[in-house]
């Protein structure tokens, strides 16, 4: 595909890094001659420096055989325009990045009036993620699939748990709880287990399945979860607000802490069910005048990755047991997690996630839909759903009888509403949604896992 990206900030560039990857025509466009740089010289994608609104550039950068035009500027405002252009002069689909809260009850008569496609907020999705996280404190990380039905939660393996040392197929024999463990991060290493294979102290597991199920499953882990009540905020920034605003919602009591004294007036009026404080959010002896060891969640949002990551050690030692830390810089979040912070979220990277799902999409729109993406393992493996709404030569087989390709797992099937943890004899039925985990593999469809001559696939038992 022909893809154009306006703005070469960093969610700009994590797109064209990754759409570029993906075997697509990515053009990149900025006025900054600065920003352009890092991309070109890393990078296989095409540069060109000027103004994403103008026609010249645009004509340029092949608007008129365009697939996919993506907006993703500091402005609201020019993303609308330049999607707007883009499509008058030929672009098939756009994207906008539109952030500020005061677009947010708008978007949808901003889709329609502009003809835009997608819209995405980073900011506001990495607060719905946070929010997420909030369901399970004692999961590192929470993604959802089948339109909320199935949940996919992230736990790292310590050695009181009864699950240490033993086999996957063991497991499941003593334990009721329907769920699946997906994938497995060892060592750097990603695996796609089978039923022999042993879990280990210090692995991280991801499990799949119904939420009511997980929360089973963790229970029986020893991770008793109580509910969260009170939240404090470092940071006013957007995600901040959106956040806030959520867990407002949810009956929460929020703290919301932020240096900035004018802005702390604005919060004040747009959230006035929370408590918002004027201060140092990184300063120990604020955080501690505030209770901070009586929180049942701390969550730090500024701008700044350094103080994110400090005042989070600081929650840490306090005694909080759910910390979850926003950092934009990927190459810190190792770090932050070797450091015992393992709740860590990053905006580019819950972009991507969601362009990449719709790039995917638009290959296959006439095979299997991609409902949901999420990458996984530290990058190193995919969680894909499927609308299965095409007739196909892999329907009403049972799965064992199916060769499917190294490294794939078929993870859950949702048929009307019922959650499947497939064994050997289940069959993928017209109209399921099918989650497939993949290692080190770009899946845009169920028809890719297949493979005529491989390798046979083994389902790992739950029972």
């Amino acid at each position: 595909m022909r893809i154009i990206i306006i703005g070469d900030g960093k969610v700009g560039y994590s797109l064209a890094e990754n759409l570029s990857k993906e075997d697509n025509d990515v053009t990149v466009i900025d006025k900054d001659p600065e920003a352009l740089k890092k991309a070109d010289e890393y990078l296989d994608v095409m540069c060109i420096k000027g103004n994403g609104v103008s026609m010249k550039v645009l004509t340029e950068a092949g608007i008129r055989q365009c697939d996919l035009l993506i907006a993703a500027t500091a402005s609201d405002e020019m993303n609308m325009v330049c999607c707007l252009t883009g499509k008058k002069l030929g672009a098939k689909h756009t994207i906008a990045r539109i952030r500020d809260p005061e677009y947010a009850d708008e978007l949808t008569l901003l889709k329609k009036e502009l003809g835009l496609d997608l819209v995405f907020n980073p900011e506001r999705a990495a607060a719905r993620e946070i929010a997420r996280m909030l369901r399970f404190p004692k999961a590192m990380n929470v993604e959802i699939f089948a339109r909320g039905h199935v949940e996919m939660v992230e736990v790292r393996v310590v050695d009181s748990m009864p699950i240490a040392g033993k086999k996957i197929k063991d497991i499941f024999a003593s334990n009721a709880s329907f769920v699946l463990i997906g994938a497995i991060l060892r060592n750097n290493e990603v695996i796609i287990p089978k039923g022999d294979y042993t879990i280990e102290t210090n692995d991280t597991i991801f499990v799949v399945g119904r939420p009511s199920n997980i929360s089973s499953f963790l229970n029986h882990l020893g991770l008793y979860s109580q509910k969260v009540k009170n939240v404090m905020i470092v940071g006013g920034g957007r995600t901040p607000y959106y956040l806030t605003k959520s867990l407002e919602e949810s009956g929460m009591r929020v703290k919301l802490i932020e240096l900035d004294y004018e802005r702390c007036l604005v919060l004040s009026e747009l959230l006035p069910h929370s408590i918002i404080i004027h201060g140092d959010g990184s300063d120990e002896s604020v955080l501690l005048s505030e209770n901070l060891p009586d929180m049942d969640a701390f969550i730090a949002l500024t701008g700044r990755d350094e103080d994110n990551f400090m005042a989070a050690l600081l929650a840490k030692q306090a005694g909080v047991q759910k910390v979850v830390v926003k950092i934009n810089r990927l190459n810190y979040i190792n770090i932050i997690k070797t450091a015992g912070i393992d709740s860590v979220v990053n905006p580019s990277l819950i972009t991507v996630n969601l362009i990449l799902r719709y790039a995917r999409g638009m290959k296959n729109a006439l095979d299997n839909p991609i409902e949901a993406l999420y990458r996984i393992v530290d990058n190193q493996a995919e969680a894909v759903e499927f609308s299965v709404n095409e007739d196909a030569d892999y329907l009403d087989i049972p799965l064992k009888k199916l060769k499917l390709i190294d490294g794939v797992l078929v993870a859950v099937l949702v048929r009307k509403n019922k959650i499947i943890i497939p064994h050997g004899d289940d069959v993928i039925k017209l109209g399921d949604r099918v989650i497939v985990i993949s290692k080190n593999l770009k899946v845009s469809s169920l028809s890719g896992i297949i493979a005529p001559g491989g390798i046979s696939f083994e389902l790992q038992s739950n029972r």
